[in-house]
């Protein structure tokens, strides 16, 4: 494995600090033993989407720093690069040069064109109804050429996110070459972003083909496993396929866990969190938060459509400033997957809530990751999400190293440190997990062992109340860990 199991921080280069030398000094000043792996969400240059549409991976954003600062990072934390593996910035000069040039352009074979992809140039209407979408449109733009003709061009997501066509040959050079770099840059696991919408054929949903998405795994495994780096196939989706992705053997995303969580805070019932725990992939990242908002589609059939709405009510009702309207188009946000809101905030700014829903996390089966947000126990910012009328960004507090330094002062914040230590430095943590619970009582009991190393937490998740006990090494005792 090369990622350690011990806790991964999710930031933005520019979230911690203004920058990733600002970043690393926030780690090393304050984050000592808590942290020992770090997703750096997209550094490069990027048009659009806090850096989902990339430019170039060969470069780091000037605002942000350069390689060296980011193989600083690299050197003393286990580090998470993305790679966008379904698109690439329309203000790319692949596709600048495609725009220029056209057919001719040796770039032209990096897209998809509606004329090539579909067997009469053009999709039925009965072909574009099948196809998994994220937006209410036929996925495409139209794209004039310099010589003056148009053509449409697949686009899933944003207009500056056009698709890449993983099929042909120029593609998987183009990955190849950039996932050995980043590799060769100190990435000790590269996330694959929107990775299941990358897969397309006529007449099928566009999303997940199997057997093709494995061969796409299969291959890109194959070109970083000899390098010593990962892969996290990144996907909001029905738990099965989590599921189907781990008996592969690839890591996957623990993205059921918030909702179960606030579920189970909310109403104080054991039974939907403790079925999933049990069942749930142990090769994964757990998260509570992460730069997006809080998935609601991953949690299908654990949760019934009922207990999903009513903790969705419950979030707009318990939540602390948190309205219904930051999830509308009225905040240009129209996701229904995902709920905007930090996890702090969505316990009602509850410290006591907040630090049993980590405990529940860091006991989980998996390596947790904590949103930089979530580190700091960061409540909602309306300034931010006001400012820009972008519900996510409710989510996406820009923190000053000395705004940091005051919360560090924080009772929250110091409990929340002890346990992440002490998540990462007992080694029971490294073995198995054995969930029980006691419905009638509100109470869940989470075990991990390994060898004689014992640790457990009990939790009433009606009282929130809870206590963490572990074996002594050198008395050979039981102690409580004061959290």
């Amino acid at each position: 494995m090369s990622v350690k199991n011990e806790i991964m921080l999710i930031t933005y280069a520019d979230s911690m600090g203004k920058n990733l030398k600002e970043l690393n000094e926030v780690l090393e000043t304050h984050f000592k033993g808590a942290v020992s792996g770090v997703h750096l969400l997209p550094f490069y240059p990027s048009s659009a989407d806090r850096g989902f549409a990339p430019m170039t991976y060969q470069e780091v954003d000037p605002s942000f720093g350069t390689w060296k600062d980011v193989e600083v990072i690299a050197r003393n934390y286990d580090t998470m690069y993305d790679f966008m593996i379904n698109h690439i910035s329309k203000s790319s000069a692949y596709f600048q040069d495609f725009v220029e040039k056209k057919d001719d352009s040796a770039y032209a074979d990096l897209f998809i064109q509606y004329k090539d992809f579909w067997p009469n140039g053009e999709p039925t209407q009965e072909d574009v109804d099948k196809i998994y979408k994220r937006k209410p449109r036929a996925p495409y733009i139209d794209v004039t050429f310099k010589d003056g003709s148009s053509e449409k061009v697949w686009c899933t997501f944003d207009e500056e996110q056009i698709d890449l066509n993983v099929y042909h040959e120029r593609t998987k050079q183009f990955m190849k070459d950039n996932l050995e770099f980043l590799a060769k840059r100190g990435a000790s696991i590269i996330r694959l972003d929107a990775f299941a919408y990358a897969t397309k054929k006529p007449g099928t949903d566009c999303f997940f083909l199997e057997p093709d998405t494995w061969e796409m795994l299969d291959e890109i495994q194959e070109i970083l496993e000899p390098l010593g780096c990962d892969i996290l196939p990144e996907i909001h989706e029905h738990y099965t396929i989590q599921l189907k992705l781990a008996e592969r053997g690839y890591w996957v995303y623990d993205f059921a866990l918030p909702m179960l969580v606030l579920h189970a805070l909310y109403s104080g019932r054991t039974d939907r969190l403790s079925h999933w725990l049990k069942i749930a992939p142990r090769k994964s990242f757990t998260t509570l938060d992460t730069h997006d908002g809080i998935g609601v589609v991953d949690v299908a059939d654990l949760m019934t459509q009922e207990e999903i709405e009513s903790t969705r009510d419950d979030l707009f009702t318990k939540g602390a400033n948190v309205k219904r309207v930051y999830n509308t188009m009225e905040y240009n946000n129209l996701d229904i997957y995902q709920l905007n809101c930090t996890y702090y905030s969505a316990l009602g700014d509850n410290d006591q809530a907040y630090v049993l829903a980590r405990a529940l996390q860091f006991f989980a089966p998996g390596i947790p990751q904590v949103y930089y947000v979530g580190l700091l126990a960061g409540k909602n910012d309306l300034e931010l999400l006001e400012e820009t009328k972008v519900g996510r960004n409710i989510n996406r507090h820009y923190y000053t190293k000395e705004e940091i330094a005051d919360e560090m002062k924080r009772p929250v914040i110091d409990r929340l440190m002890n346990l992440m230590k002490f998540r990462n430095q007992y080694k029971a943590f490294d073995g198995e997990v054995e969930i029980k619970d006691d419905p009638d009582n509100h109470v869940l009991e989470m075990t991990r062992t390994t060898g004689k190393l014992k640790t457990m937490l009990t939790a009433n998740l009606a009282t929130h109340d809870f206590t963490i006990r572990y074996l002594d090494e050198k008395t050979g005792e039981m102690q409580e860990l004061s959290v």
